[in-house]
């Protein structure tokens, strides 16, 4: 395991330009920002084993917005706040004066009067979420600029319809953890599949931000889908290109079987079809009520067409020595225990439990670093400050 000012020098040595835009898709990202994005964020895992306290800030607000549910990514981002030093403040929407007609230019600044991160999840409507962010550091930038705001939040996709990078970041941070280094991954096959689901709706961040992550790091990367599970094509396409770019590959096939044969890990995970969630979106937005329950049951009989992409024992063993590193974003489906049938076999995920809780673990840490790479244009030199200071977090 590297040092603390091993970790702090290597940060150190690469170059970024991070502090200068927000964290909203990986694929924005040069390799080297996303590779200091993942040692700074060990850095402080580091510090959090060694009781090393790691409040960069003395004050301040970290803002949440989370416009769907959530448990880890909630949870991960109060955690990566505290982290830092800051209190973290909720924006409950139906209390504030946005249903009033309050314009997104309006609430940015109002809430950043004394905020250093804002942090927002909105995945509910295709085409929107991600362009709702970028209005976010629109306003942000403007307020800077006009004087209002003395400092420029960093502002950190939650997840949206397009990615979901903290959840993307935090896999791949455990897949170096699991194989030892960022450099073993190149030619290791991962296989991001479709997996059955008794419920529709899933957002397509997460598949799209495993193809659109996993292809900047030379691995093989193979997307599996029944007929008609389509994701967003513009994030195919930037797989590919990444795939070429890193020399890695991305394959499509469309049998879970074919991905999973010889994959060094899998990720079975259910998300609702392209087109699906582009219908879905204009009900919402329609509130038609009776058209989403029509179109809920349409979708569920469609997903029950394809109840055999379950990843089961036997599916295992087409994977490289039988012993595939399963992934989740969790929670899963398992067939047995949280539904009748679903993504996962229950002795399947029973086996690599506790490794999809490390994975897991992983996103407080790097929820912190990206809101530390978008403060500090050199986020080493302070975390060596704090680790020559050495004030324990717990005495």
């Amino acid at each position: 395991m590297k040092s603390l000012n091993e970790l702090i020098n290597e940060i150190n040595e690469l170059k970024s330009e991070l502090h200068e835009k927000d964290f909203l898709l990986t694929w924005e990202q040069t390799p080297e920002e996303l590779e200091k994005v993942l040692k700074t964020a060990k850095a402080l895992k580091t510090m959090r084993d060694e009781n090393i306290a790691t409040n960069v800030f003395n004050n301040g607000l970290g803002i949440s917005l989370f416009r769907d549910n959530s448990t880890r990514t909630r949870f991960s981002y109060a955690s990566a706040i505290n982290m830092l030093g800051l209190a973290q403040q909720d924006l409950d929407e139906g209390k504030s004066q946005i249903a009033h007609g309050e314009t997104v230019r309006e609430t940015a600044n109002m809430i950043s009067f004394c905020a250093d991160a804002i942090g927002i999840r909105d995945d509910m409507y295709l085409g929107a979420g991600n362009a709702y962010m970028r209005e976010v550091g629109a306003a942000l930038d403007d307020g800077v600029k006009e004087g209002v705001l003395p400092h420029r939040p960093a502002l950190i996709n939650l997840q949206c319809d397009i990615d979901h990078p903290t959840q993307s970041m935090a896999d791949l941070a455990w897949l170096e953890e699991h194989f030892g280094d960022l450099k073993a991954l190149k030619g290791k096959k991962i296989a991001m599949t479709w997996a059955y689901s008794p419920s529709y709706g899933k957002p397509l961040s997460v598949p799209q931000g495993i193809i659109g992550l996993m292809t900047r790091f030379g691995m093989d990367v193979t997307l599996a889908h029944p007929e008609g599970y389509d994701l967003i094509p513009e994030v195919v396409e930037e797989a590919k290109k990444n795939a070429k770019a890193s020399g890695g590959t991305f394959t499509q096939v469309d049998t879970m079987a074919e991905a999973f044969e010889g994959a060094d890990i899998v990720y079975p995970k259910s998300w609702a079809p392209y087109q699906v969630m582009g219908k879905r979106t204009e009900l919402l937005r329609a509130n038609d009520q009776a058209g989403l329950k029509s179109l809920e049951q349409e979708c569920l009989a469609q997903n029950a067409k394809h109840k055999d992409w379950h990843c089961t024992e036997e599916m295992m063993k087409k994977t490289k020595g039988g012993e595939a590193l399963y992934m989740h974003c969790l929670p899963a489906d398992i067939t047995g225990v949280s539904c009748k049938e679903g993504e996962v076999e229950e002795s399947v995920f029973e086996k690599y439990r506790i490794a999809t809780y490390k994975e897991a673990s992983w996103k407080p840490y790097i929820i912190a670093s990206m809101i530390l790479n978008r403060k500090y244009q050199e986020p080493g030199k302070v975390l060596a400050e704090l680790v020559a200071d050495a004030k324990k977090r717990v005495k």
